[in-house]
């Protein structure tokens, strides 16, 4: 295939550059995105376990392991054991974490609506469209799962 018909590298371009947007707006309240999208999913999501929290960041149960340790010892989240399920850890917001969600989410929503004014309504719509077909058209290739999880 020539190099002006394939589409990774614009779509890998686009999201290099939102990551590193965000991971610039986050730097002065020293969060990373993936600890900023951890604190985004358990305010509308309080009590997720860390992986269920790591489906929905797009990240390995692993990665989000470090994620929520370093959001633990700021003091942004709690941890408790599932009242049913002893070997499942409950994570919520604190009242610190709530307010630096708040602070950020300025910040990513200043970003967001940078991308979002440069497209008319109607072109948004068909972005997310496009990107979901895709998505779709990756998964039903055959390849692995690479990147199946949902969630940012």
């Amino acid at each position: 295939m020539p190099a002006d018909e394939r589409l990774g590298f614009d779509i890998k371009r686009a999201e290099q550059a939102l990551m590193a947007a965000k991971a610039a707006a986050l730097r002065p309240a020293e969060l990373t995105v993936a600890q900023y999208a951890a604190l985004f999913a358990l305010a509308d999501n309080p009590g997720m376990s860390g992986a269920a929290l790591a489906r929905a960041c797009l990240v390995t149960p692993q990665a989000m392991t470090g994620v929520l340790k370093a959001l633990e010892d700021r003091g942004l989240v709690r941890r408790s054991p599932h009242p049913w399920h002893r070997h499942v850890l409950e994570t919520s917001l604190t009242e610190k974490g709530r307010a630096t969600l708040l602070r950020c989410d300025r910040e990513a929503v200043r970003i967001e609506r940078r991308i979002a004014d440069a497209l008319s309504p109607a072109e948004r719509h068909q972005l997310r469209d496009l990107l979901a077909r895709c998505v779709e058209a990756i998964h039903d290739s055959g390849q692995p799962e690479a990147g199946r999880r949902v969630g940012g």
